[in-house]
């Protein structure tokens, strides 16, 4: 084997192992952000570690907190996580992951169960040889809500549904009913939102500084 082969195979093996260990941080995410599992949650990130979602946005230890204090309301939201693909130049990465945001919850009286599949769309870094998440920005692609009961009757305000975004117009309907604020202006599967955020991916790899 030359030089350049062995070289060529050697950052291959590289790349392939930064890309294992993202993944591995992006299921930990779900695992332990679900159970609230907070001293290993805090690992995955770097400690100016930012998470968006539709209902909250700012630096991690503040999701930490707010999601705690849901929970002590009822607040149930649980993540179901499919494929990855993760870019990796350098000492920094993009990770794009296919997944279900899962909220429980009263729907107008209704006990129902709102499903939300989309992608999570992450930043990270190694830094001193570790891995960690630096900004995650969902992606809403789709949503339903479905009762849990299959017999119950529900029955939508439709011009306040149809006043939320597409993508995640049930999960902000139930969101929004329980009390929190949605950000309207979240990426979805089309539109100019995400292709600017597929621009901030991408000037980030560049090693541009990220955009909040």
């Amino acid at each position: 084997m030359t030089t350049s082969s062995a070289t060529h195979k050697q950052d291959d093996l590289t790349a392939q192992l930064d890309q294992l260990q993202i993944r591995q941080l992006v299921e930990n995410w779900a695992v332990w952000r679900d159970a609230g599992d907070w001293a290993r949650f805090r690992t995955v990130w770097h400690s100016d570690g930012v998470m968006m979602a539709t209902w909250f946005q700012g630096p991690f230890e503040e999701f930490i907190r707010v999601t705690i204090e849901g929970w002590q309301k009822g607040v149930s939201i649980l993540h179901f996580l499919g494929g990855s693909s993760v870019d990796v130049v350098g000492t920094r990465a993009i990770a794009q992951t296919k997944m279900t945001i899962s909220q429980r919850g009263l729907v107008d009286g209704v006990a129902c169960d709102v499903l939300c599949t989309g992608r999570f769309y992450d930043f990270f870094e190694k830094r001193n040889g570790r891995w960690g998440l630096v900004h995650r920005q969902p992606i809403y692609e789709k949503d339903r809500v479905d009762p849990i009961d299959p017999a119950a009757r529900l029955q939508l305000d439709q011009a306040t549904l149809a006043a939320f975004p597409e993508g995640y117009r049930h999960l902000a309907y139930i969101q929004t009913r329980i009390g929190y604020t949605v950000k309207l202006d979240m990426p979805m599967l089309k539109g100019p939102v995400v292709q600017d955020l597929y621009r901030r991916g991408a000037d980030w790899l560049a090693g541009k500084p990220i955009e909040r």
